[in-house]
């Protein structure tokens, strides 16, 4: 089934404190698929995991690719504690997975690994989605009209009419 098109100009509603979170890995050796395969797996386990359990505080996530050899995630959590929470759940898809991954680079394995947090404030995001399907927080989220947040990108930050000088319409 294709998503809507939204034809007039969107903004994800987020009222409350939130968390994207990044993570990704590298393929170093595309011939040592035993190496990295067991690793790649595990991902989706967890998503699965996260998108039945939504109790947990994962609120959606977007699959990305890097050309030849990275795959990564961009992540949003309803907060930091429930991400937290999740990575240290020791019944969960995460612990075992992550204790496997240091195993193996330990051992000597050339996976890449990487994550990135970030902790955004209550009306510190912003987006704007025009002819788009819901992607990323919009999808995330909810979309409504931008014109219920405001015109420009600082309004729809709660800046001062003052800070939008010189602004470009977003």
């Amino acid at each position: 089934m294709a998503a809507t098109i939204a034809r007039e100009r969107m903004t994800a509603r987020v009222d409350e404190q939130l968390v994207v979170f990044l993570v990704g890995m590298r393929i170093t050796r595309f011939w040592r698929v035993g190496e990295w395969w067991p690793v790649f797996r595990a991902m989706p386990r967890m998503l699965r995991e996260l998108s039945r359990e939504r109790e947990r505080g994962m609120l959606g996530y977007r699959l990305c690719l890097s050309p030849l050899r990275e795959i990564f995630l961009v992540q949003y959590w309803s907060g930091l504690e429930p991400l937290l929470a999740y990575a240290s759940d020791s019944d969960g898809e995460h612990r075992p997975a992550w204790a496997e991954l240091n195993r193996r680079l330990r051992s000597g394995s050339r996976i890449g690994f990487w994550h990135e947090t970030f902790v955004v404030p209550a009306g510190s995001a912003e987006s704007i989605y025009l002819n788009m399907p819901p992607v990323g927080l919009g999808a995330a989220t909810e979309l409504i009209p931008v014109a219920g947040r405001g015109d420009r990108l600082a309004q729809r930050l709660g800046r001062p009419a003052g800070q939008e000088a010189g602004e470009a319409r977003g």
